[in-house]
């Protein structure tokens, strides 16, 4: 077993590699890279891109010898200017040069800095991380804790009027969109039209730390209560049916009908045959469920109730092509997964004493 979770941690070091590798190769490629953007911030054609060469357009008004240029718009630009920008965003160097210098850099989680907000890309991430951390912890621990024993017992109870409403009610929460839900919330309850009970922005209030402990305690989740609501409420049903239905499939087997013909009692059969068989497939999706909740999941939740995470941070950076930031955020959430399917393997044996992984080939 140590053998097989040892190669599965080395294993970890190609596959970053290969996703940055991947990643870094579509990025290049894609046009309005940070050069282009600071070219067309020169022209007048954005404005709101800021940077190091705000106000110098004299520098180009002068000189008309930048046609050989490979950058659209950089028609009427002085090389030396165009080198300067390069310079200043690191592309004076041919591609490989970069990537092999972005992959020596993280080997010491060194992720550079941001090209327009004047900060290391580390500060940023540890800066919006307690925020992510905590929708995606909060949101996955209630959905697992609410739609598994919810899962088990509309399949015990498979036809019954409490199967037909309880479908009806996680249905109905999983047809309203998670952003839907979240300025209904802020209306009746975040001073919107109605009630005025819960916080609009922020992780925590303005004196968090002249507060006492149990203060910060209360005043955190005052906070995180309203958006952790809008998250969970359409993930129930997608978790719940499908331990349903991975009970039902289990309730169906053979295994079952002899337990029952032992004399087992209805409980005895479910938790001690049953539970470790259904688990599996839910414990599967575990790491992909609490990837896309910490990330993709969350962004317009932290947009509206103005919560600066990772899921933020990342797609801002992906429309600016803040290079360092996007390929930093994604090097984290990749890292993140990859120990998350070697926490599930590991929760598969919790489960199921039975799997031995260590017998098995990658």
């Amino acid at each position: 077993m140590s053998g097989y979770f040892l190669r599965r941690l080395l294993l970890i070091i190609p596959t970053l590699f290969g996703i940055l590798l991947l990643n870094f190769v579509i990025v290049q490629a894609a046009p309005g890279g940070p050069v282009e953007r600071m070219i067309a911030q020169l022209r007048g054609m954005d404005a709101g891109a800021g940077g190091q060469f705000a106000g110098s357009r004299a520098d180009f008004v002068a000189t008309d010898t930048g046609g050989g240029s490979s950058y659209r718009g950089s028609q009427g630009l002085p090389p030396e200017l165009l080198e300067r920008i390069e310079k200043l965003y690191g592309f004076d160097k041919p591609a490989h040069e970069r990537f092999w210098l972005m992959v020596r850099n993280y080997l010491s989680f060194d992720f550079g800095e941001s090209y327009y907000r004047d900060r290391s890309v580390t500060e940023l991430i540890v800066e919006r991380l307690p925020v992510s951390i905590s929708l995606g912890l909060w949101s996955t621990l209630i959905t697992y804790l609410v739609s598994i024993p919810l899962g088990i017992r509309k399949a015990v109870r498979h036809g019954t009027p409490f199967d037909v409403w309880s479908s009806s009610l996680v249905i109905v929460g999983y047809a309203i969109p998670s952003f839907l839900f979240a300025i209904l919330l802020i209306v009746l309850f975040a001073g919107g039209s109605y009630l005025d009970w819960f916080p609009l922005r922020g992780l925590t209030s303005d004196n968090w730390a002249q507060l006492s402990l149990p203060g910060k305690v209360v005043d955190y989740f005052w906070h995180i209560a309203l958006p952790t609501i809008a998250i969970v409420i359409g993930n129930f049903a997608t978790l719940t049916m499908l331990t349903k239905n991975s009970f039902l499939d289990e309730i169906s087997k053979l295994y079952v009908q002899t337990a029952r013909a032992k004399g087992l009692t209805e409980n005895q059969v479910l938790y001690r045959h049953v539970f470790r068989n259904a688990m599996l497939i839910i414990i599967a999706g575990f790491p992909a469920a609490f990837i896309s909740m910490f990330f993709s999941g969350v962004l317009l939740i932290e947009y509206i109730f103005s919560l600066d995470g990772l899921g933020l941070l990342g797609f801002e950076s992906v429309i600016n092509r803040d290079y360092p930031v996007v390929f930093g955020t994604l090097f984290i959430f990749t890292l993140i997964g990859l120990l998350l399917k070697l926490v599930s393997d590991l929760t598969y044996m919790l489960v199921d004493p039975r799997i031995d992984f260590g017998r098995r080939d990658l």
